[in-house]
């Protein structure tokens, strides 16, 4: 049924199977005047976004190394290009510093653009040990200015007060006028290992999770999470609306939250998607370079 949905006979589907896809996407807090109109503006001087530290989680490191495949870092390039004269100027040493990098790696054309934004981004981030406390701190009034990348699902938990807020934050890519890329997404994948005591037991619950909407409820509730299975997506959006998930009462009260959908993000919201065969492509060459660089301390004195 699943490859019946994804248009592909069940015999000739290759790798791991997803039960969905889940996206990171960039956020800032909005009390200020300060304004974030392109990705590159996520690794500007003296700016430290909030992410989860890419030696707690895999799918952090993933995301860097998605970002030297040529589809994005030809994203990344063309970001570049429509920053200001000032930004240019900031980041162009940098570029030149990888370029023979990018070239013993082997990468696209544009890699050192990729590996410029990766050497930025681990010299600048400040890491944090969970996407919860991330989207706490962000959505807090006291915030003013702060950015980081998290799980966009994460604002389900955020409860209205004086002092936090959804409204606190805009979600980057759906500004107008944004460039670049708008965030990560990267599966949950389902497997049925050979040691299973129960294995049919074990097929039928996947098949429930992955066939049906009632079984990827569990997940499909929350925005930011979408079904590998289409049938299935189309189902869970019809249930939930998570494209009005900020509306009370007919009235859009937390624009933050009206997800704009799986197709939405992957081609005007330009989700870094993962590839696993990609990432372990390049996991010497560029995660080894990755453990070499530097990483923002938290001292933010001058």
């Amino acid at each position: 049924e699943w490859a019946d949905a994804n248009g592909v006979k069940a015999s000739d589907y290759k790798g791991f199977l997803p039960l969905q896809t889940l996206n990171k996407v960039f956020m800032y807090n909005s009390t200020g005047s300060k304004k974030f109109t392109n990705c590159w503006d996520f690794v500007r001087k003296d700016t430290h976004p909030l992410f989860m530290d890419i030696d707690s989680e895999i799918v952090g490191k993933n995301f860097l190394y998605m970002l030297t495949e040529d589809k994005y870092a030809t994203e990344l390039k063309d970001a570049f290009d429509k920053l200001p004269a000032d930004a240019k100027a900031e980041f162009q040493p940098t570029i030149d510093e990888v370029a023979k990098d990018a070239e013993s790696f082997n990468l696209g054309e544009n890699g050192k653009y990729a590996l410029a934004w990766i050497k930025l981004w681990v010299n600048r981030y400040n890491a944090q040990t969970d996407d919860g406390p991330i989207c706490t701190t962000l959505t807090s009034a006291s915030a003013t200015d702060q950015c980081g990348l998290l799980v966009y699902s994460k604002l389900r938990s955020i409860e209205e007060s004086s002092e936090t807020s959804v409204n606190n934050i805009k979600v980057a890519a759906y500004e107008d006028g944004y460039q670049g890329i708008g965030g990560f997404g990267y599966c949950h994948y389902l497997f049925l290992t050979k040691n299973s005591p129960l294995p049919w037991t074990a097929a039928a619950f996947i098949a429930y999770m992955t066939c049906t909407e009632k079984g990827f409820s569990a997940w499909g509730k929350d925005m930011g999470g979408y079904s590998s299975n289409p049938d299935v997506m189309t189902a869970t959006e019809k249930t939930f609306n998570h494209a009005q998930g900020g509306y009370v009462d007919g009235v859009d009260k937390f624009p933050s939250k009206d997800d704009r959908g799986y197709d939405w993000w992957t081609t005007k919201g330009h989700l870094v998607l993962e590839d696993p065969e990609y990432c372990a492509s390049v996991a010497f060459t560029v995660g080894s370079w990755i453990e070499t660089l530097d990483k923002f301390n938290g001292n933010t004195s001058k």
